[in-house]
Order: structure tokens, then C-alpha cells, then sequence
């Protein structure tokens, strides 16, 4: 199991500020796998399997990049978590399976993580708290209050929001729903963006809230004026 105790803090941390979105080199992401869980053959099986899940090609936004930028943002808030290492595992399952089925997709990705991890040698207490965070994913607004494992996770999976690269974040979603209609999908989008801008505190820990708040908030402000020309987003 990897040492929580090697995750960058201070300085280290806060130079994530200004990070864009990392790219996730599969040979990179295959070593740090190996770290966290161990190189039995079950436990390399699991990372390969994982990794070609996230590759593939159908996957726009929700790919290596997504997986190695939550796990880097992760990283940032780790003083923070209580089983970091449940966390880092929650981030490599909780997309693992997409297919573009919000709340279905989550569950079949914490069934994955409860079929594969305990062949990996993960202890079951572990492998319990690893599928609770990843169906958390499905609605960040579910977190309850002291959920400190949980915050780490949806507040990573959301740093996108305010890193720089925000618009071709949303191109990139607007790719995985290149099925919806365009006015149809600009009314949702508009709305999921409503919704996460009405809640007071974007993110649940002091650190991403120093790290992304702000910019979060005018990357999301921005892009719903361009969804809804002429309306008021305030």
C-alpha cells in the first residue's frame, strides 16, 4: 500500500494553483497503480483493466486525464482525508465504467470496485468505503456534513471546474453528449451550472476553496451567459 504520508503538502501543493489539467500517461498512472495496491498479478490485471477502461474511445472528458487530474487534486487536499488511500482508490473506480448513464454508471463503477479489490489483497473494510465513495459520485449534493473522505473525492472530481483549461473542459462534454440535441442539451447543461452556482460553498474543503472557488465561479458564470444569451446569470 502506498505511504499517505508522501503527499505533497505546502508549497508543493499550492503550486497547483495555476495547474492545468495533467495528461495521463498510462505507463505513469500503471506505476502509481502498483504503488497503491501492490504488484501481485491479480493487483496488475486490475490496474490494466482499469487503465484500458479509461481509454476507451468513446470517452471524451472522462478519460486518463480526468482520472490523473482527480488524483492530482487529491493529492492537494490529502492532509485532509482520513483513508487517503481509500480515496485514491475510490478516484481510479469511480469512472471506470461510463457509458453516459448518470447514477447507473456509478453503480456499475462501485460493483467493479467490489468485484476486483478484494483479489488485490484490499481488506474489506477498505474495499466497503471505496464503493460508498464511488457511488457519492453520482450526487455530490448527498455528502454529509464531517464526510471528510468524501469531500477530498467530490472536491478532486470538481477541480476541474477551476483549473485553467475550463473550456475545453466543456467542449469535451459537450462531445460525450454529441447525441442530445443542441437546445435541449444547452437547457440542461444551463441548469446543472445554475445549481452548483446557487450553493453557497462549491467545494467542502478550506483547501479547494482557497485553490478553485473563485475561479470555478467565473468559469461557470461564463459559460452560462454563453448557454443563455440575454438572460441574467447573477
Amino acid at each position: 500500500m502506498i505511504d499517505d504520508s508522501t503527499a505533497p503538502t505546502g508549497d508543493s501543493a499550492a503550486s497547483g494553483r495555476d495547474r492545468a489539467v495533467p495528461e495521463g500517461d498510462p505507463a505513469v498512472l500503471a506505476g502509481d497503480w502498483a504503488v497503491l495496491v501492490g504488484d501481485s498479478p491479480a493487483s496488475l490485471a486490475t490496474g490494466a483493466e482499469l487503465i484500458a477502461r479509461w481509454s476507451e474511445p468513446h470517452r471524451r472528458y472522462h478519460t486518463l486525464d480526468h482520472l490523473a487530474a482527480v488524483l492530482a487534486g487529491i493529492a492537494q487536499l490529502a492532509a485532509t482525508a482520513d483513508d487517503l488511500t481509500a480515496v485514491r482508490l475510490a478516484a481510479w473506480f469511480h469512472d471506470a465504467v461510463y457509458d453516459g448513464r448518470p447514477g447507473l454508471d456509478e453503480e456499475r463503477s462501485a460493483q467493479l470496485a467490489q468485484s476486483r479489490l478484494p483479489r488485490c489483497g484490499v481488506p474489506a473494510a477498505r474495499v466497503a468505503e471505496v464503493i460508498r465513495l464511488v457511488r457519492l459520485t453520482a450526487a455530490h449534493d448527498t455528502l454529509a456534513d464531517g464526510d471528510r473522505d468524501g469531500a477530498v473525492l467530490c472536491d478532486a472530481d470538481l477541480a476541474v471546474l477551476g483549473l485553467p483549461g475550463y473550456d475545453d473542459y466543456a467542449g469535451r462534454i459537450r462531445q460525450e453528449y454529441a447525441h442530445v440535441p443542441d437546445d435541449l442539451f444547452r437547457a440542461g447543461r444551463a441548469e446543472v451550472l445554475r445549481r452548483l452556482l446557487a450553493v453557497p460553498r462549491l467545494y467542502r474543503t478550506e483547501r479547494a476553496r482557497e485553490l478553485w472557488e473563485e475561479r470555478a465561479r467565473s468559469n461557470m458564470t461564463r459559460e452560462l451567459a454563453s448557454l443563455t444569451p440575454g438572460h441574467d446569470v447573477s
